[in-house]
């Protein structure tokens, strides 16, 4: 497959997706990007420098150090949630403009609350959100943007189906968007204003990615899967290890896994911190592109094949070995995704810790293992079971990823098998993966254990109870898991007694990697931009407790912030999630104001080990975390918040760094950021500032005032000062490095990357 394109390979023209026919795959600027970038370098390539480099908007004067450059670069499309899709349309509207610039969709999957089961579950959630329904649909028809209803799937199961294509970019409003790389994207998690810079036309920005080498050799089999793989990765690498690297994956093991597998180890890449994951283009995409009726993309794919694989002794920043013929099931967690351990060690782990035994909910699904060939192999077990007479001791929830995999494992009976054991079948959403669960079989602030075949399992994450042991493992081993109903049980090696009193062990699970009858579409729940759309009106209610159109945040006023309190000393790990809580916070995604009342009240404040407790600093007063913002803010005081390792791990969510510059903060000063979080926080106009010696977060008092010294010389590879003020009248200088380059700085003097925007599109209609 690894042929030369043909001399002119743009003159061959394929939609990027059916229900797209006028937006074209774009092989030929890859193919004259790399000529000059080959040109230049003078040395082999990864795949995914291929792909990115092929869609470099300056491929001349770019730049291109790894992990130094940043790179401007032109993504073929987006693609939003709902709960994100809410503020980048509105950032979108602020912009000034009336058309999306690239193809991009919306996704109504993250507002839909698990509660009683599917129908009645996606009915309550139309009725409760209809209102922001109503503004994404209206909203969608007047910018010329696809419109996914609630009921369709999640978005990045949708995006497989239907519009991701080997050699693509597609940046994506949700962190797990790299699951388009089983498909052989590459498909970044970004914030919305990232997106909302795309849509309008500009270049994205992204710092040159470091590329890691995971070469996969033997062939995966029983009761191994491919999410075994990205466990094993995970507990390599942990949750920081594949920061500012792409995951590149390679090797003959590729071989035995197939497409919707490989988007599952790409999917969860997130977890690790990687900016996307890859798999080369094969067979099975192949394969997969045909049941999806995609056939033209798979050709046109395999005469551009040569540029979707590595080149030979192209090199790597960091190699992993990993052997499928050997590699166990693994168990990760809980609290953390990157706690790995093999199956035949779990038992004993649980014990030695201490973790509740007894299981009380195995969840599957998710956007991360909802395919075909995961239903099927979960209901194999589920069948073998039944045989035996047996229900599941936990209780147990299926999440089907699409409505095309929903109404498929309908027709071809998995669904059947899931009931027949006492299985609940959930709405097509995201559901308890992201905190969308009414959980009500456990109190809140009771220990117990849940395990779930989804991708991140932070502490409350699931069902908001901070006690919840929560371990993420393949769908096979959680559906063995439920009829056990104890977190020591191991199907490869330990039996269960059937109803007739006889012990028996469960077969290797087996199922279809595609539906052999092919795919059955379901209800049609998308809805096209209509043809004329100056008459749409987008739906927002001036008195909506839910919408909030957006008020441009002050520009710097070019003076040395000088006696900053700090709002709050971070004590260990903060994710987005300890930052803009998720759940029953979800309903204020579209609206600053009120959601801003999260910010921050997961985290653990240094001072006193609480939560969403802090101190006043100037008038002495305890109160929550975004009272007291809000408070400095009214007052006219501008507040630092210092955080610990890491800050900013998890879920895309722009909203974390949104409420902090609503709430009057200038700067974010930690030990080290995440990726996604750092750029998002630029993006809104603060400071991600970062101590030269991480050491130096020990010497920050909660008590301190701060001053930031050297904005008015602020350049890029320039570090800063912070000035340190201690109670006592001592003072000590701190210095603090920054990866802001030119372009970020103006963002910052400007009070955001958005009001630059809407001025340079003011002055440009002039």
């Amino acid at each position: 497959m690894a042929t030369v394109a043909e001399p002119n390979i743009g003159a061959t023209k394929v939609p990027m997706s059916l229900l797209e026919p006028s937006a074209y795959i774009n092989y030929q600027r890859i193919e004259d990007n790399l000529a000059i970038v080959r040109e230049r370098l003078k040395r082999p390539l990864t795949m995914s420098e291929k792909i990115v480099y092929g869609h470099l908007d300056d491929p001349h004067n770019q730049e291109l150090v790894r992990g130094k450059s940043y790179l401007k670069l032109r993504p073929d499309r987006v693609a939003c949630q709902d709960a994100t899709a809410q503020m980048a349309i509105l950032q979108f509207m602020s912009a000034g403009m009336d058309t999306a610039a690239v193809p991009t969709t919306v996704h109504c999957d993250h507002l839909i609350e698990a509660q009683i089961g599917g129908p009645k579950d996606l009915e309550r959630a139309v009725n409760t959100n209809r209102e922001v329904y109503d503004f994404l649909a209206t909203a969608t028809a007047k910018y010329g943007l696809g419109f996914w209803r609630p009921g369709s799937g999640i978005i990045h199961q949708i995006i497989l189906e239907n519009y991701a294509f080997p050699g693509g970019l597609m940046i994506g409003t949700d962190s797990h968007t790299p699951n388009a790389g089983g498909l052989g994207m590459v498909a970044c998690g970004v914030g919305g204003a990232d997106a909302v810079d795309v849509m309008a036309g500009l270049p994205w920005e992204l710092k040159c990615p470091k590329v890691i080498g995971v070469n996969l050799t033997g062939k995966i089999g029983g009761w191994t899967t491919p999410k075994d793989v990205i466990l094993k990765v995970a507990g390599i690498l942990t949750v920081k290890g594949g920061t500012g690297a792409i995951v590149e994956y390679k090797g003959p093991g590729v071989e035995s896994l197939s497409c919707t597998g490989m988007a599952t180890i790409c999917n969860m890449g997130a977890e690790i911190g990687a900016t996307t994951s890859i798999f080369p283009f094969n067979h099975r995409m192949v394969d997969y592109l045909n049941a999806t009726k995609r056939g033209d993309i798979a050709k046109y794919a395999q005469s551009f094949a040569h540029n979707l694989q590595a080149d030979k002794d192209a090199d790597y920043d960091q190699h992993i070995e990993i052997n499928l013929s050997e590699l166990e099931p693994h168990i990760n967690g809980p609290f953390t995704p990157d706690l790995a351990t093999p199956i035949s060690k779990f038992k004993e782990e649980v014990a030695k810790n201490g973790w509740p035994a007894e299981l009380k909910v195995a969840l599957i699904g998710s956007c991360t293992n909802s395919s075909y060939e995961d239903m099927s192999r979960a209901a194999s077990i589920c069948r073998e079971a039944a045989s035996h007479g047996l229900q599941t001791k936990s209780k147990f929830t299926v999440t089907p990823g699409s409505e095309q995999v929903r109404a498929t494992i309908e027709r071809d009976g998995q669904i059947g098998a899931f009931e027949e054991v006492g299985g609940l079948l959930l709405a097509n959403a995201c559901g308890p993966c992201i905190g969308q669960w009414d959980r009500r079989d456990v109190k809140k602030g009771d220990a117990n254990s849940i395990i779930t075949s989804y991708n991140r399992n932070f502490t409350g994450r699931n069902d908001a109870n901070p006690a919840t042991h929560a371990f993420v493992a393949s769908p096979d081993i959680v559906t063995a898991m439920a009829f056990a109903g104890d977190l020591g049980f191991n199907p490869l090696t330990d039996s269960l007694t059937g109803a007739d009193g006889k012990p028996f062990k469960f077969s290797d699970p087996s199922g279809h990697e595609l539906p052999p009858t092919g795919y059955d579409p379901g209800q049609n729940t998308y809805q096209a931009p209509p043809a004329d759309r100056a008459s749409v009106q987008v739906a927002v209610s001036p008195t909506s407790d839910r919408l909030q159109l957006l008020k441009p945040f002050a520009p710097w006023d070019g003076k040395t912030p000088t006696d900053l309190p700090i709002l709050i000393k971070v004590k260990g790990k903060c994710t987005t999630d300890h930052i803009s809580a998720g759940g029953p916070w979800l309903k204020y995604r579209g609206h600053l104001e009120n959601i801003s009342q999260n910010c921050l009240i997961g985290a653990i404040n240094a001072e006193n080990g609480e939560a969403n407790k802090v101190k006043n600093q100037i008038n002495g007063e305890w109160g929550g975390v975004p009272q007291t913002g809000a408070w400095y803010r009214d007052n006219g005081i501008k507040w630092v918040v210092i955080g610990d390792h890491n800050y900013g791990e998890g879920s895309s969510r722009e909203h974390a760094a949104l409420e902090p510059r609503f709430l009057g903060g200038l700067a974010v000063i930690t030990r080290s950021f995440a990726r996604i979080h750092e750029t998002n926080l630029k993006k809104q106009g603060m400071l991600a500032l970062t101590f030269v010696d991480p050491e130096d977060y020990e010497k920050i008092q909660p008590s301190d005032r701060v001053d930031i010294v050297g904005l008015e010389s602020f350049q890029e590879g320039k570090n800063l000062t912070l000035v340190v003020k201690h109670q006592d009248g001592s003072k000590e200088e701190i210095a603090l490095a920054h990866s802001f380059n030119a372009g970020q700085i103006e963002w910052f003097k400007a009070g955001s990357a958005l009001n630059l925007m809407a001025a340079k599109a003011k002055s440009g209609q002039q």
